[in-house]
């Protein structure tokens, strides 16, 4: 595309990796967010005595995210794959906390 002045207006590959490496800081903090949740969770569940599996939930959020890739064109079996990773990984700190030890990361 060109402006009418004969300058080129598309965003110069730098400019759409920059955008895209924006894009992945947010993705990333918002995992962070999504797991220092779950430390509440399962504090609240070592607290209350509450079974760390609820089948219900995983199988309500893994429906949740199919329905939200179906509305978007994004491929449901990406999703289910994105999900999966994310709660093993959330269901491992759950553990850790109700288990009364502080979940760590790859260092």
């Amino acid at each position: 595309m060109t402006a009418t002045n004969g300058t080129d207006t598309r965003p110069d590959l730098e400019t759409m990796r920059a955008e895209l490496d924006g894009i992945d800081r947010q993705l990333l903090e918002t995992l962070a967010r999504r797991i220092e949740c779950c430390v509440e969770i399962g504090e609240f569940k070592r607290v209350h005595h509450v079974r760390m599996m609820q089948p219900h939930r995983i199988d309500f959020v893994h429906r949740r995210a199919a329905a939200f890739a179906e509305e978007r064109g994004i491929d449901t079996t990406f999703i289910r794959s994105l999900y999966d990773l994310i709660i093993a990984e959330t269901c491992r700190v759950e553990d850790l906390v109700i288990a009364g030890s502080e979940p760590e990361g790859d260092d």
